[in-house]
């Protein structure tokens, strides 16, 4: 009986109940947690798409290169030209022209206040804050692939609890109306007996619509719909052991944090990117050009030009708008460090709630723990005592009914343990491939960003896109 195995279970391990009931519909072999993370690793939507726009920060970084190098435009022109010239003595002098001209140009700046450098940190320091906000996306991905798993399990277990609760109120019923048969009852029994039948029914009908909705939500986060699940473990292993170090890690390792001291760098150097148009500008250009047939009353034909020019301009006034730019980015670098201290005390607040949570939930699954093996003892002394003519069949049912919740409460016990051990591993910015050990390659955004960096031409992505 499902019963006598689900009891068996419970003393061997806080973690046998899900273990039994997520495998008791199913085959030996099973999908696991660690599956399902590397499938939500390699496939959501979500995480695919912030890779895709860490690549196109890095692009940033060869374009703010760009200002290093110098600018070659090459030019053609050509046309038809009709001319007519009315000449003192009164006489006409036409002539009809085919102009054309070539060109190359190379401006080269040699000097534009420190601009291109700024500009390449500035590009350099928002990769750095992307990788890191690509780090968090990653980790909330894999938590909430946890949960979905998690979840499902859960809510498949409490399926499985609700069909044994019926299967028992089912016989309660038929020994109710044997005894009311026999006249050991009164219709009062079965009454009682029919209503729990059918409130066991709706709970039944409630788990398994809410077993459902997870099982799509597994879908949506995975990426394909759940099969037989095996039972999880915590990471314990992983977490650091007292509070205090948990804040640190958090503070220290956090990517949001991270990000966020990056992008404090990114508005600092702005500022020197702003006051470079308060400085003077160098630049040399060179240009080679040959046109014909631009005067038809000139012998030459052909010209043949080349010059070398430098060219040096020194801003005096423009308005303000210069100066503006400059005070609107020491506000915004002011904005930055403020939302650091902010996401540092926000990140310390999660760490601790993660820590409290997950310590918390270990108390709540060593007292479900026992609160279900004392239902079960209850259960079967009030049987045995109905047997006995010493209580009702409202003992049986109620007994059975505090039972079914204290496995409920067992099973949410469980899976919150799990889920609050994996978002305390996240609040330490820990949870990621290479600390789960996940059997998938780890995504190195810094591999497409030596690929571009210092890309001079071509428009095709490292992909071949």
């Amino acid at each position: 009986m499902l019963w006598r195995r689900i009891q068996r279970y419970e003393r061997r391990g806080c973690y046998a109940l899900l273990a039994a009931l997520a495998l008791s519909a199913g085959p030996a072999a099973a999908d696991t947690l660690q599956d399902a993370l590397v499938k939500a690793y390699q496939s959501n939507p979500q995480l695919n798409a912030s890779r895709a726009q860490q690549r196109a920060t890095d692009e940033g970084v060869p374009q703010a290169l760009a200002g290093y190098r110098p600018q070659i435009i090459a030019s053609l022109s050509a046309g038809l030209q009709s001319v007519r010239n009315i000449l003192p003595d009164n006489s006409l002098q036409t002539a009809s022209l085919k102009p054309w001209q070539i060109g190359v140009t190379v401006n080269q700046v040699l000097f534009n206040g420190f601009k291109t450098a700024n500009s390449v940190r500035v590009a350099e320091f928002q990769v750095q804050s992307g990788r890191e906000a690509l780090r968090n996306t990653g980790q909330g991905v894999l938590l909430d692939a946890v949960t979905a798993y998690m979840n499902v399990i859960a809510n498949q277990a409490l399926v499985e609890t609700q069909r044994a609760n019926m299967a028992f109120l089912q016989e309660t019923l038929g020994i109710a109306r044997k005894r009311l048969a026999a006249g050991d009852v009164t219709p009062t029994d079965t009454a009682q007996a029919e209503a729990r039948l059918s409130r066991g029914r709706a709970d039944l009908n409630a788990a398994e619509v809410a077993l459902q909705v997870s099982r799509a939500l597994y879908e949506q986060v995975i990426g394909e719909r759940p099969a037989t699940l095996s039972p999880a473990q915590t990471v314990d292993r992983f977490i650091p052991g007292t509070r205090e170090e948990v804040i640190a890690r958090s503070v220290r390792e956090n990517p949001a944090v991270l990000a966020a001291t990056y992008d404090v760098d990114v508005a600092t150097t702005s500022i020197s990117v702003a006051e470079s148009s308060l400085l003077p500008q160098l630049s040399v250009q060179g240009n080679v050009n040959r046109q014909a047939d631009s005067d038809p009353f000139l012998s030459v034909k052909r010209a043949d030009q080349a010059s070398v020019t430098g060219n040096l301009t020194v801003p005096i006034y423009d308005g303000g708008t210069a100066a503006s730019q400059t005070r609107q980015a020491k506000e915004l670098a002011t904005q930055s460090r403020l939302v650091l201290e902010q996401v540092r005390n926000q990140t310390q607040t999660a760490a601790v709630s993660a820590f409290v949570t997950n310590e918390g939930a270990k108390i709540a699954v060593a007292a479900a723990q026992s609160e279900v093996e004392a239902a079960g003892v209850a259960l079967a002394g009030v049987r045995r005592e109905a047997q006995a003519g010493q209580r009702t069949t409202l003992d049986v049912l109620n007994s059975q009914q505090d039972l079914i919740a204290a496995r409920a409460r067992l099973i949410g016990a469980q899976r919150d343990r799990i889920i609050a051990s994996y978002t305390l591993l996240s609040a330490v910015g820990r949870l990621d491939v290479r600390t789960l050990g996940l059997n998938t390659p780890d995504y190195l955004p810094e591999v497409h960003y030596q690929q571009v960096r210092d890309a001079w031409h071509g428009i095709r992505t490292p992909s071949g896109q």
